[in-house]
């Protein structure tokens, strides 16, 4: 599969660490220019490891060109500036769009009742969900008029399992996310742009290692069938994604939610070390079929 994205444009949302950093160091892996963008300016910043800096200068350092926009997503005034910047330098061309920044700490993380937690939690629908609608409506201005792009939101396996720990809210934006991608999918078909959902097992970013560390490092679920016994690292879905933009069933797949180690199957795309993903549909349940009554409105 074609994975070459010399000349494509993309936009990485809370790519300062995490999925977000390993997604726009494998775009740039393979060519493209990547925007990455968070809050997180320098190191040091945070408690955790990443800036926009460090990555972007890690995707100059892999073969792409990472520009480094400092971004907050919970301004709409800070978004509509950061596409602005993206239209004026680079002609009016956005080729993929990535929605990953979420509002996430370490309380959201514990292993408490939801009205034990504060409200702050609720949060993630504003930088999560909210934002990636705000993102794509941005986008969209842009891919339309070139009859070409992908949006993908990143979710998980919430949408027929609880996340235990992880709490309502938590699984409320990921749902949130698989239906944006959904509806978007519909408006965005007849001008040939597609949407997806991307949903990940366990993944090698900052939180995860830190949280399997405090519970002896076995991660989600241990010990039960559905445990995530193997971890993506945070570039593998980038890579996934850098043969979806090629594939010629992209928008035959626009509005799914599509588990990220399937797709990375079906391409003959292997993580780290030659590690191959599994899928977890089994023990959490796949994605919901797509609706063939569903008929997009025709362009106008």
């Amino acid at each position: 599969m074609n994975q070459d994205l010399s000349g494509v444009v993309a936009v990485v949302s809370g790519s300062s660490r995490g999925i977000g950093s390993g997604i726009a160091r494998a775009l740039g892996r393979h060519g493209a220019t990547v925007y990455v963008t968070g809050r997180t300016a320098q190191a040091g910043q945070s408690p955790y490891k990443g800036s926009v800096a460090e990555v972007a200068e890690q995707v100059d350092a892999a073969g792409g060109k990472g520009i480094g926009v400092i971004c907050d997503f919970g301004s709409d005034e800070q978004i509509a500036a950061l596409f602005e910047r993206v239209a004026a330098e680079q002609n009016g061309r956005l080729h993929i769009l990535v929605n990953n920044a979420a509002h996430l700490t370490e309380e959201s993380s514990l292993i408490a009742p939801f009205w034990e937690k504060s409200l702050d939690t609720i949060r993630l629908l504003d930088v999560g969900l909210r934002s990636s609608f705000v993102a794509s409506w941005h986008a969209a201005r842009l891919m339309v008029p070139q009859r070409r792009g992908l949006i993908v939101n990143t979710s998980t396996y919430s949408v027929l399992s609880s996340m235990i720990g992880l709490g309502p809210v938590y699984g409320t934006q990921k749902v949130g996310q698989d239906r944006l991608a959904f509806e978007l999918a519909v408006e965005l078909r007849p001008h040939a742009v597609a949407a997806v959902s991307y949903w990940y097992g366990a993944v090698a970013t900052e939180r995860h290692l830190a949280a399997a560390a405090k519970a002896g490092g076995e991660g989600y679920g241990a010990g039960s069938a559905g445990s995530f016994r193997v971890v993506e690292s945070t570039e593998f879905s980038g890579h996934v994604m850098a043969a979806m933009y090629h594939d010629p069933k992209l928008m035959e797949r626009s509005g799914q939610a599509l588990i990220v180690a399937e797709l990375a199957l079906e391409y003959g795309i292997r993580d780290a070390d030659g590690v191959q993903p599994p899928s977890y549909r089994e023990y959490f349940g796949g994605p919901p079929a797509p609706n063939p009554q569903t008929s997009p409105p025709t362009a106008a």
